[in-house]
């Protein structure tokens, strides 16, 4: 890849040519090759938000490049090094001076990441509290755990060190006892317990799989709560905290859950009109944590309400 631009100054558009050398080669792939004082993540970023073309054309990550393609890269300014404070409306479920649970909304990310910089959890938790964790760095103050984006629920966040250390700690040792609320497609018939290692699936990186029979350790257990014509309600439970655990378990047994299309939901149009789901949102929610104090000794529940979205999805059934 031959450059036709210059990096001086930042935003100044690039231009490239593929070489031979480039042929056959994803577009991230050269696109690292020729700018390695970005990260992967970065530029792969860059291409999600078409401020790269590929003969004047936005493309994938994935796109093939051929000898002779043109390749505009438009660099985006830098995200901060650290989290900045946003004034978002936060819920709290508990607080004390050691910890505070949030109820999280859907659509709402953690922490910074994945072309998403601002509009985050963090960016609302530095705005409401004046002390949060440190050990989790400067772009995950507090955060002891997360949520998937669309997951709404409880979450625990830590207000210093010594808290973080001591969650982290019932979390490794699988004290907390984590309590969701799903709904899935199809009918289960009985409780059960899924017992399958997750790793990332190699064809769809965005993705994880539970088919490959190797991974990391994943323990998910399941009780019906209410059957529906085409689908069930199910209060689940996880022994441990892999990335997508319940979506990828539940998918594995033919039970997506409802909404999920990068785990097999079906798509809006194979879906009765009269239940259809809300907008960018999956039948998920973190719906209570239970643990040991790490100070007090006591006993403590918290529990997050099942949201409206999720409570008038369920009322079309």
């Amino acid at each position: 890849m031959s450059p036709r631009g210059d990096l001086s100054p930042l935003f100044v558009t690039l231009q490239f040519s593929a070489t031979t050398e480039n042929a056959g080669m994803r577009l991230d792939q050269a696109l690292h090759e020729h700018l390695p004082e970005y990260s992967r993540a970065r530029l792969q970023d860059w291409i999600k938000q078409e401020r790269v073309l590929v003969n004047g054309a936005p493309a994938r990550s994935s796109r093939v490049l051929r000898e002779g393609d043109r390749i505009d890269v438009e660099p985006a300014e830098l995200p901060p090094l650290r989290a900045e404070p946003e004034a978002i409306p936060l819920r709290v479920l508990y607080e004390d001076q050691h910890l505070v649970a949030i109820d999280k909304p859907a659509g709402m990310v953690v922490h910074a990441g994945a072309g998403v910089h601002t509009g985050t959890l963090v960016n609302a938790l530095l705005s409401r509290f004046q002390s949060l964790s440190a050990l989790g760095g400067d772009l995950r103050p507090g955060i002891v755990h997360r949520l998937d984006r669309f997951t709404s629920g409880a979450i625990l966040v830590a207000k210093n060190d010594a808290a973080h250390r001591a969650l982290a700690a019932l979390f490794a040792g699988r004290q907390v006892q984590k309590t969701y609320l799903a709904l899935v497609h199809g009918n289960l018939q009985a409780d059960g317990r899924i017992e399958k290692p997750i790793a990332r699936d190699p064809r769809h990186r965005t993705r994880m799989t539970a088919r490959l029979g190797h991974g990391r350790a994943a323990s998910t257990e399941y009780r019906v709560l209410q059957r529906f014509a085409g689908f069930t309600l199910l209060e689940v439970r996880i022994g441990t905290g892999r990335t997508h655990q319940i979506r990828v378990h539940l998918s594995s047994i033919g039970h997506p859950v409802a909404g999920d299309r990068l785990y097999g939901a079906p798509a809006k149009k194979e879906i009765r009109r009269e239940i259809q789901p809300p907008r960018e949102r999956f039948f998920l929610h973190a719906h209570r944590i239970r643990f040991q104090h790490p100070f007090t000794g006591q006993p403590l529940e918290i529990e997050s309400p099942l949201p409206d979205d999720l409570r008038r999805w369920m009322e079309q059934l």
